[in-house]
């Protein structure tokens, strides 16, 4: 193993200059730097005080049994339109347009990677920007949650449209967990970047990887450090976004 460190922008240029099959795994670090808050880091989500946890919430029986309630929680903070595509979404997508990156893995709901041009991605916590009637299954953009009050029903047959969201209590889809655990298999470098690695089974994806060199960028340290051959504690946009144009 290497000696872990710091390391910069130089080291990480070179990582990714000897790799042939990167897979990119993140979480909501990520999107901070876009304006969207994360969970469990200092002033997060999960850090304030609440008369309800947002993991009772953000849980499938909370949605069944006070919808309305969930979706005035959901829409003040859940939920950015205007949140834009930061300088580590542009590094990835540039490294797949470079033939590096086979695929992001993330368990971000905001659609940034795509936004700033990723093709291969895999949304395993799902997306704000799609929703369904849970009765007729008809789909809907964010939009319509936006301009919604209350419980937003279907036009079409009355029923409660939901986002198409992975909450607490409910299995992340089967065939993207093995889209997953496939595209890790085959890498040769596993960057994760911006995620504590303590939600399962997303964080237990990284035990799939069999390649080189398996890289950690995270502001606090994550329970998979011991298995990391570099750990960087630097700003993750601004890491990638340098090592990137570095190439």
């Amino acid at each position: 193993m290497e000696n872990k460190t710091q390391g910069s922008a130089k080291i990480l240029s070179e990582l990714i200059r000897d790799a042939k099959r990167i897979v990119f795994l993140g979480g909501a670090g990520v999107s901070t730097e876009s304006g969207i808050p994360d969970f469990r880091g200092s002033g997060g989500l999960y850090t304030e005080q609440a008369s309800i946890p947002p993991e009772v919430i953000l849980s499938h029986t909370f949605f069944l049994n006070r919808t309305e309630e969930f979706y005035r929680f959901y829409r003040e903070k859940m939920l950015f339109p205007d949140a834009r595509p930061n300088e580590a979404h542009k590094a990835l997508a540039q490294l797949e347009k470079m033939g590096k990156l086979t695929a992001v893995l993330t368990q971000n709901i905001d659609g940034l990677h795509q936004a700033a041009g990723s093709k291969r991605v895999i949304e395993l916590h799902g997306s704000v920007l799609r929703n369904h009637c849970v009765d007729c299954g008809r789909a809907y953009p964010l939009p319509f949650i936006l301009k919604s009050e209350g419980v937003p029903l279907c036009p079409s047959c009355g029923g409660i449209v939901k986002p198409d969201v992975v909450l607490y209590e409910e299995p992340l889809n089967d065939r993207d967990l093995v889209d997953a655990e496939r595209a890790i298999t085959g890498a040769d470098l596993l960057i994760v970047g911006g995620t504590s690695l303590t939600v399962n089974p997303a964080a237990g994806l990284v035990l799939w990887f069999q390649g080189g060199k398996f890289v950690i960028i995270n502001r606090d340290p994550t329970p998979y450090d011991g298995m990391a051959d570099y750990i960087f504690r630097e700003p993750i946009g601004k890491l990638l976004g340098e090592a990137v144009s570095a190439l």
